[in-house]
């Protein structure tokens, strides 16, 4: 797919918590930056959370996942190779190694980011039990 250049990026605020991050996005993106926030907290209750390179960011067993919020998307960012493991899954949205990109002008996919979310910890335990 197409990767996307990060100079339409509105995710540099300089913000030091999440709370102002969202507080600073555009407001049409605030919404869907709150419901993204709940599902990984629903999700994943005990993460921890707070800013890495400048954007949200969930701890647990190790780093589970980014998100940002750009002019035309949002991404979430999870290390490989959760994106590629589920690149049936993810067809019509852009993707990278480590990142899908969520169109603004459509509804999150909340299922499947809690998927991939889910599927993040999974390679994380395994990881943290095989040291």
């Amino acid at each position: 797919m197409k990767r996307s250049s990060s100079k339409n990026a509105t995710a540099d605020f300089g913000t030091r918590d999440v709370d102002a991050y969202i507080k600073a996005a555009p407001k049409e993106a605030r919404a869907k930056l709150l419901q993204l926030r709940k599902l990984v907290k629903t999700t994943v209750p005990s993460a921890d959370e707070g800013i890495s390179y400048r954007i949200p960011y969930y701890n647990y067993y190790g780093a589970l996942v980014w998100f940002a919020v750009f002019k035309n998307h949002i991404g979430i960012y999870l290390r490989p190779p959760v994106i590629e493991e589920h690149k049936h899954d993810l067809r019509g949205y852009e993707t990278t190694k480590s990142a899908v990109h969520f169109p603004m002008n459509k509804p999150l996919p909340t299922r499947l980011i809690r998927k991939l979310i889910k599927a993040r910890i999974a390679k994380n335990k395994t990881t943290l039990n095989a040291t």
